[in-house]
């Protein structure tokens, strides 16, 4: 079943027997509440495009098939202008919310195709940062966007804990005892570990071939090192598990690069014997230079795996066990060429799935960049923390009468709503600037300014008593140009959703929300609710119920907890 205003777009192109039709949102009421250009069809019947938009208006005021759905249509210069009825608009809009509830704004589009989307690829023995952040928050809601648009996405995780800064890490942890015997949490401690050892081996060039030997200790898989290893991994994984938990979300897999390695290596003496890859001064590479795509290194010269390796038998794992018909991966936008090299040796290899490269840019400090292996990061924690603090004293002051427990929980909600909202109310090729004030503002473009608005709707329905509701509602009542403006806003969700997932663009859902948020905040201010007659309030309440719907599942899109009270 089409969206309700692509429904209403349908009917204008089929009565006009147009193939296909420009149609727009004009900027204000008076132009009408959806606008057709006339060029292409002035074009084709050369006729100017002003004269031909008069023309169709007075032929379609006439059509007994569109009475029904518009109250007026108008030329302005080359465009058509329709005004939809307020009564039908309500009708549907309202009706459908309450019919389908949280599954509105979905659509079938994706047919249940097969979808893998792997994002929160981290590094054990690493810290969990700020820009970790921006891929699992944008992961996730892409996940959620594709689930909203009929697909059958796979969320997975693949973890490198496998790679050369374990060596790097695990060298600096036995050479120092301070982080033996530090109580911080363990999984925190490798990070800071693994910065000093990345600092320290960069001014001592001569202790590298130490790590390297530790790292082919590692890839043995047996020996003090490789039992460091596997207890000092499980610190990283708990971790990141309670970070997962923390923001709620979900992998049906979690893969780990070291399950990879020998059926990758496997893979390499395959593609090699092949003439696939090929032998270069002691290293093995893929020679991609007749395809514009460089070389790609696959086994380092002392022998030890680099990341493609386990690449190659995580897709070929992945194509088989789960029989996906796409791989999307949520990787930052350094990893552009390697994801376009992948694709090429796949496609050589005969694999016939596509896989997508999403990429993201970076997120940056107010300073300037961030940096993992020098240390200059903001950490999950730390970020959390700060806004946490900032949140409590903030809840305090508007809720005395709350106990301790409560205002923590309500400001952590708050806190990770306000995380995730920074990541993705840019899209994905901009780069963020995290600035704690600014993020914390109730007055801007924020998570704080959304859910407060939300609240303060639901607190408009708790005062009614319950027994309204079951009253038969009258949508006529909804006379007021503000509501007419909403109604309209409520029904381009449907659109909205569909386009942020063609796109995968979340951050088409964070600008939707923030637009509603401001026109409800205008009508809560300007038009009285409570306090209008019994129908006119009926009507309203059933109009504010299903803002906090459409808010609620936009909130659910983008990862967000949904706040009751604030």
């Amino acid at each position: 079943m089409p969206a309700i205003l692509t429904s209403v777009k349908n009917k204008i192109t089929r009565e006009l027997k147009l193939k296909k039709a420009s149609f727009s949102y004009p900027p204000n009421s008076d132009l009408g509440d959806l606008s057709l250009a006339c060029f292409e069809l002035a074009k084709e019947n050369k006729k100017n495009p002003a004269a031909l938009a008069g023309e169709l208006a007075e032929k379609l005021k006439n059509s007994s098939r569109l009475k029904k759905y518009f109250s007026d249509i108008k030329a302005a210069g080359p465009y058509l202008n329709f005004y939809i009825k307020s009564e039908y608009l309500a009708n549907k809009v309202i009706r459908e919310i309450k019919k389908k509830g949280e599954k509105y704004g979905t659509n079938c589009s994706g047919r249940g195709r097969r979808i893998m989307i792997e994002f929160s690829n981290g590094n054990t023995h690493k810290e969990y940062h700020v820009g970790h952040l921006r891929n699992i928050a944008y992961g996730d809601a892409v996940n959620h966007l594709l689930n909203a648009n009929g697909y059958k996405s796979i969320p997975v995780s693949f973890i490198n804990d496998f790679g050369i800064f374990t060596a790097k890490t695990l060298w600096n942890w036995e050479r120092n005892q301070k982080y033996k015997i530090s109580s911080e949490p363990k999984g925190y401690l490798l990070g800071k570990c693994y910065s000093e050892s990345s600092r320290l081996l960069d001014e001592h060039p001569e202790y590298k071939e130490e790590v390297s030997q530790i790292m082919k200790a590692i890839e043995s898989r047996q020996g003090k090192y490789y039992d460091l290893w596997a207890e000092t991994r499980k610190w990283s994984i708990d971790y990141f598990a309670s970070i997962y938990q923390e923001l709620e979300v979900k992998f049906e897999h979690t893969f780990y690069e070291s399950e990879y390695t020998d059926a990758g290596l496997k893979l390499v003496n395959e593609l090699l014997a092949a003439g696939q890859l090929v032998k270069s001064q002691g290293a093995i590479i893929a020679n991609l230079e007749q395809y514009g795509l460089s070389v790609l290194p696959i086994i380092r010269t002392d022998g030890t795996a680099l990341y493609p390796v386990a690449d190659f038998a995580l897709a070929q794992a992945k194509f088989k066990k789960y029989k996906i018909k796409e791989s999307l991966y949520v990787i930052d936008v350094r990893q552009s060429l390697y994801f376009q090299q992948l694709a090429k040796i796949f496609e050589l290899m005969g694999y016939r799935q596509k896989i997508k490269h999403l990429s993201y840019d970076f997120v940056t400090l107010p300073e300037g960049m961030m940096a993992s292996r020098t240390g200059n990061v903001i950490t999950y924690e730390s970020l959390k923390n700060k806004i946490w603090e900032k949140l409590i004293i903030e809840t305090k002051k508007r809720h005395e009468d709350w106990i301790d427990s409560r205002v923590e929980q309500a400001a952590l909600s708050l806190a990770i709503s306000t995380m995730k909202f920074e990541m993705l109310k840019v899209s994905a090729d901009k780069i963020i600037v995290f600035d704690i004030n600014n993020a914390l503002r109730f007055d801007g473009f924020t998570a704080c300014y959304l859910q407060y608005g939300y609240a303060r709707l639901k607190s408009v329905i708790r005062k009614e008593p319950v027994k309204l509701f079951n009253w038969r509602v009258d949508l006529k009542e909804l006379k007021e140009a503000r509501e007419k403006g909403l109604l309209l806003k409520l029904a381009q969700y449907q659109e909205v959703v569909k386009l942020a997932g063609e796109k995968y663009n979340p951050s088409e859902v964070a600008k939707y929300l923030f637009e509603l948020v401001q026109l409800s905040n205008d009508y809560y201010h300007e038009v009285p609710i409570l306090k209008a007659g019994s129908k006119t309030r009926q009507a309203r309440l059933s109009l504010i119920k299903a803002i906090t719907q459409v808010l609620n599942n936009g909130f659910n899109l983008l990862g967000m907890p949904v706040i009751e009270e604030m």
